[in-house]
């Protein structure tokens, strides 16, 4: 499967190793913990349950993306916004590399 960068909002997926889908409901999310800081692609929710409570979204990246079911919604105000994330986490991603340890 080719996903050239981020999906869309209310895009339908399904993550390695799950049974259950995931809708996308935010793009470029940061984790933070006692671990550091963490970036991640994108965070979910259960299909077709969608939102019930923070505990239960899901973060994950584009990587652990198994199939995809459906893809969200896009004019062109999402495809501006596309544009503009997704160079902003290519950047994002290059200096978490970079910098591995300044992310604690």
């Amino acid at each position: 499967m080719t996903i050239n960068g981020l999906l869309p909002i209310g895009s339908v997926v399904l993550l390695k190793n799950s049974t259950k889908r995931l809708m996308i409901i935010g793009v470029a999310q940061v984790s933070q913990s006692e671990d550091g800081r963490k970036l991640y692609d994108y965070t979910g929710v259960l299909y077709p349950e969608g939102y019930m409570s923070a505990e239960k979204n899901y973060l994950f990246n584009l990587d652990q993306i198994d199939k995809l079911y459906a893809i969200g919604y896009q004019d062109d105000e999402q495809l501006a916004f596309k544009e503009k994330a997704d160079a902003l986490m290519e950047k994002a991603r290059a200096e978490e590399q970079k910098n591995p340890a300044e992310q604690n």
